[in-house]
């Protein structure tokens, strides 16, 4: 409600309202507990290249203090904390990720993201029992089956504790007063068709 200004939704799971079968299909995943936080240090890495992120950081800061940890930001341009993130270097880091804008694949996404050999896993996450959910889901021809293969992996990857996910933006348009049919598309691939014009 603060830092975005109540046009994010607290995240289920990391595929969200842009994939609106998901949620149907999601089932609660069991997670290791923290234990005690008395004495534990966490330090947090995020970037500035997106203005509300140093914002969600600072919010989570104080979230874990009152949780009873002690808290360290590291907040750096996207260019000058990569190498550490994936160096392993923080606790937990914070980052946007456009879920499935670049294949329209919630599979592919997965997989990129959180397989062993994975193009984008900034997690580092290698865990075999994964790697087999995310290689049946990306395996299964499309329709129902794949889509509960897709959720059986996010499942995986949830109960590893490797991706908290935390909120979902919601896509912001603003269409000018004489556009006509402009597409709302959730997952930004569409925005002027043949069906588009100005009055």
């Amino acid at each position: 409600k603060g830092v975005y200004e109540g046009r994010a939704d607290v995240a289920e799971g990391l595929l969200g309202p842009a994939l609106p079968w998901a949620a149907g299909l999601r089932t609660p995943v069991t997670r290791a507990e923290a234990g005690d936080p008395a004495g534990r240090t966490v330090t947090i890495g995020t970037f500035t290249d997106r203005a509300e992120l140093p914002e969600v950081a600072a919010a989570l800061q104080q979230q874990l203090q009152k949780a009873g940890f002690t808290v360290k930001l590291d907040v750096r341009e996207y260019a000058n904390i990569e190498s550490d993130a994936l160096a392993g270097e923080f606790d937990a880091f914070i980052l946007s990720r456009a879920t499935v804008l670049d294949s329209g694949d919630p599979a592919a996404y997965l997989y990129s993201d959180f397989a062993s050999d994975g193009s984008f896993n900034i997690a580092q996450l290698k865990a075999p029992s994964v790697d087999a959910e995310l290689r049946k889901a990306g395996e299964t021809p499309a329709g129902d089956a794949r889509r509960r293969a897709v959720i059986a992996a996010e499942a995986a990857v949830l109960a590893t504790d490797a991706a908290v996910p935390m909120l979902h933006e919601r896509v912001i348009q603003g269409d000018a007063a004489g556009v006509v049919g402009a597409a709302h598309d959730p997952r930004e691939r569409e925005l002027v068709t043949a069906a588009t014009h100005v009055k």
